[in-house]
């Protein structure tokens, strides 16, 4: 029998390690829906439209994979959070663009992470999902640097 706990102490801790890591991206996905209605808010300019559309329309994703991420928290027995990642304060538009771009950049990182740590643990329809966050938040980044790539200084 005690062979048996050994064995399962390692499984607990790595499945407490990924509630706490999605919890993470939880906190980042609640920052990013904040950062984007903040920023539709704030814009100025020639270009206010756009970047109002822009920014409002990645809501609805962020909103799923938050809802996505506190569902997976829960069903692996964990309690999601509900404090967002801090959002970064920005003037202009081309600060808050380089923001976005900035957490965009990181939410593929981490996802990167959390799909190899997700395999490891050994839920593949998990890593699954977050390597399709992955190419979500890809697109994303990848808009964003498109759209600062001639952005006037």
């Amino acid at each position: 029998m005690a062979t048996k706990s050994k064995r399962s102490a390692p499984v607990v801790q790595a499945k407490a390690d990924l509630i706490e890591s999605l919890n993470e991206d939880l906190a980042g996905e609640l920052g990013a829906i904040i950062q984007y209605i903040v920023y539709a808010a704030k814009v100025t300019g020639p270009y206010r439209p756009q970047l109002v559309e822009f920014f409002l329309a990645e809501v609805p994703d962020e909103q799923r994979h938050a809802q996505f991420l506190a569902n997976k928290i829960v069903a692996l027995g964990g309690e999601p959070t509900m404090q967002a990642r801090p959002v970064a304060v920005a003037e202009s538009n081309r600060e808050m663009l380089v923001a976005v771009l900035e957490a965009e950049q990181r939410a593929v990182r981490d996802y990167t992470q959390r799909a190899e740590q997700a395999e490891e643990y050994g839920d593949k329809g998990l890593a699954v999902e977050l390597e399709n966050i992955v190419s979500d938040e890809t697109r994303h980044a990848e808009e964003t640097e498109r759209i600062l790539r001639d952005w006037p200084f």
